[in-house]
């Protein structure tokens, strides 16, 4: 038994729709299909009629409903009780962030926000962007960091969850530069001669950003796929070593740049992204820290 099984199972209740509690639980409608699947097999009986539309429970799925709530509510109400023995942790914030921007963004963020707001202790959490979701819905962060592009939002509902914009980033394309400091790769290229591409893993948010640039590009790029990953800095350092051009986020190539170890390798072939920062709204979260209450309101009145 895996307790995410029931917290798919009592949302499925809610919307009785395989694909809307899919999107809510930031998983893929395969995905969330085989955890419902799984959790059946436990039960050893059908919690669910696919018979008709909406999807609505079995006589045995509604009692087993019932028993999940109440469940999952008294392991709520363990956690917080053992949450609040945790003496030494309750003025730690704890900070769930992309990769992408632990590596390139946070360091410096934190930097600067220290100028203006007391010290205070930090604990990063660096995870894809799908886990740090998913670290916040299930109340394991106290603050979520992350890209956000109106082509690929993040499914947060505005009613549970508040988010202020941190700032802007631009995802573009980087080779590595030679004596002069320009490119070795250069776009579009050429169908006799592709260029090699560092790409992101299939899946990856970076990836279907990228995908958005190339598909707005104003002439097909001719690119050959050879190396792939889901982490920017990864690409990075491949393209430091002339494997290839690869799209990164300019705050983590700022540094390369300058020295003309990296550069730019064409224009016009970007997307610029904010960094929002998100939390439960104090009305409905689960627990609050004082301190990352005094944060969110510096932030707030900042951003003012």
């Amino acid at each position: 038994m895996d307790t995410k099984w029931l917290e798919d199972f009592v949302s499925l209740a809610e919307t009785r729709s395989f694909s809307r509690s899919a999107q809510l639980r930031h998983v893929t409608q395969p995905a969330f299909s085989r955890r419902i699947q799984a959790l059946e097999a436990w039960a050893g009986l059908d919690l669910v009629d696919r018979s008709i539309y909406p999807t609505r429970l079995t006589p045995a799925g509604e009692t087993f409903h019932a028993q999940a709530l109440d469940i999952l509510g008294g392991l709520q109400t363990t956690r917080n009780l053992m949450r609040s023995h945790q003496a030494g942790g309750a003025d730690m914030i704890d900070f769930a962030v992309p990769h992408t921007l632990a590596f390139a963004f946070f360091p410096h963020w934190l930097l600067q926000l220290k100028r203006s707001f007391p010290a205070f202790k930090s604990r990063l959490i660096a995870l894809n962007v799908h886990d740090a979701v998913v670290r916040l819905t299930e109340g394991h962060c106290d603050l979520l960091i992350a890209y956000h592009h109106e082509s690929q939002p993040l499914q947060l509902a505005s009613e549970r969850y508040e988010m202020l914009c941190l700032g802007q980033e631009t995802l573009a394309p980087y080779s590595r530069g030679n004596s002069e400091g320009r490119p070795l790769y250069r776009l579009p290229g050429t169908a006799a001669a592709p260029l090699p591409f560092l790409s992101y893993a299939s899946g990856a948010y970076m990836a279907r950003l990228v995908e958005q640039i190339l598909k707005q590009a104003p002439q097909p790029p001719q690119l050959d796929p050879v190396y792939e990953t889901d982490m920017a800095e990864s690409l990075k350092a491949m393209a430091l070593e002339g494997h290839g051009l690869a799209f990164l986020p300019a705050s983590s190539v700022r540094k390369d740049v300058r020295a003309r170890r990296l550069a730019s390798a064409g224009d016009g072939w970007e997307l610029t992204m904010e960094v929002r920062i998100y939390r439960e709204r104090p009305e409905v979260a689960r627990m609050v820290k004082p301190g990352a209450a005094a944060l969110w309101d510096h932030l707030r009145s900042s951003a003012g």
